[in-house]
């Protein structure tokens, strides 16, 4: 797939290995009929699924040193999460088997259609039901419906929250208030019955990794740290019971030299009516018809440190999956996705990211690809 202007993208292809496979191969190794287990997962009436928030593949393989008990798990081939390589996103698409294109979480930010506000996916707007938003049932859903008990154990922070809604909606919700507690609650939830499928999910290597980067002490540390976490949890749970680790995204951090804050050239922002998404993967919402020009602008200024395409460009290389027509106005009619050790900012609407280290949301490898890690 090329651009108009002849600039290569990549394409991404949500029916092979991907986030969206995760949950149908589970319950198809589960025994659930109708699904397909098309990541050759290990049968058995137990599944535990951690997510490591920002565990890249590539990342994993950089520090094998310091997590000995996940790299040894590293046996196949990496997942693409897709994109954009974010957290929100991710989150959903694992929990749906759904392209972003469908189940709407398109970003970090987004605009509200109709509006000229920015929805933070994580954080959510009171104004905006989840239900509408994402208006499939979860996997999470549909595979407690099938007769397999199914819950999801996680921080009380999250309990009902948009994004819960959205990505594990549907289960009972296991509040947790730290690592030791989420390996009781944990392994007592998968043996109070004799199938049962759990979802956890760990935070804190995301967190250590914007705030300090993710090749610095204090990111290897967390690491190290979470490898014995999940080693201790693999040793807890009952025999049979499979567990399965994969992530959201990778990450890269980005010097100061790579950082366009678009604010020191308003020009740039020329009939651009929203200004969206996170520093490696921008939203742009043009004014009408105005799109082929800002696109043209934007890559006419950033040349090769960015691909800078159309929504339609996107779509054309599947990008978001099939986009429903719902979720089209929530996509960008400009989509910057940063390449190498670049990325787009704005010190006006995004000041906080100015102040991070470790970044991800592109369609880099280092972003795009995750761990598929299984131990039974």
């Amino acid at each position: 797939m090329v651009t108009a202007t002849g600039t290569p993208l990549p394409t991404t292809d949500y029916s092979g290995r991907s986030l969206t496979s995760v949950l149908p191969s589970v319950a198809a190794a589960m025994g659930v009929p109708s699904w397909a287990d098309t990541l050759g997962l290990p049968d058995a009436a137990r599944y535990v699924v951690v997510l490591v928030d920002g565990l890249g593949y590539d990342l994993l393989r950089e520090h094998a040193d310091i997590a000995p008990y996940l790299s040894s798990l590293v046996d196949r081939e990496p997942l693409l999460c897709g994109l954009p390589s974010t957290t929100a996103t991710s989150l959903t698409s694992l929990g749906t088997g759904l392209a972003p294109g469908t189940h709407g979480v398109v970003g970090y930010t987004s605009r509200i259609p109709g509006t000229d506000r920015v929805m933070n996916s994580l954080r959510w707007d009171p104004e905006v039901d989840p239900a509408e938003w994402q208006p499939y049932p979860t996997m999470f859903e549909r595979v407690d419906a099938a007769g397999i008990p199914t819950s999801a154990v996680n921080k009380a922070e999250f309990e009902g929250s948009g994004l819960t809604v959205c990505s594990q909606g549907g289960v009972p919700f296991h509040p947790i208030s730290s690592v030791y507690e989420r390996l009781d609650v944990v392994v007592e939830t998968s043996e109070a019955t004799p199938t049962s499928l759990v979802y956890t999910y760990e935070s804190t290597l995301d967190h250590t990794g914007h705030e300090k980067g993710c090749t610095s002490p204090e990111w290897r540390d967390r690491l190290r740290g979470i490898d014995r976490d999940l080693a201790d949890l693999r040793d807890a749970l009952a025999p049979g019971t499979a567990l399965l680790v994969t992530a959201d995204h990778g990450m890269l951090d980005l010097p100061k030299g790579g950082r366009f804050d678009v604010e020191a050239e308003p020009a740039m922002l020329t009939d651009v009516v929203v200004f969206a998404g996170e520093a490696r993967f921008r939203h742009l919402y043009t004014r009408a018809g105005a799109a082929p020009e800002v696109a043209q602008r934007w890559r006419d200024r950033l040349g090769d440190r960015a691909l800078v395409v159309t929504r339609e460009e996107a779509e054309a290389a599947g990008w978001f999956g099939q986009i429903q027509d719902s979720v089209r106005p929530r996509i960008g009619d400009v989509l910057v996705a940063s390449l190498g050790d670049f990325g787009v900012f704005s010190s006006r609407h995004f000041a906080i990211e100015l102040k991070m280290s470790g970044f991800h949301g592109s369609v880099t490898p280092a972003e795009v690809r995750v761990p598929l890690l299984v131990d039974m």
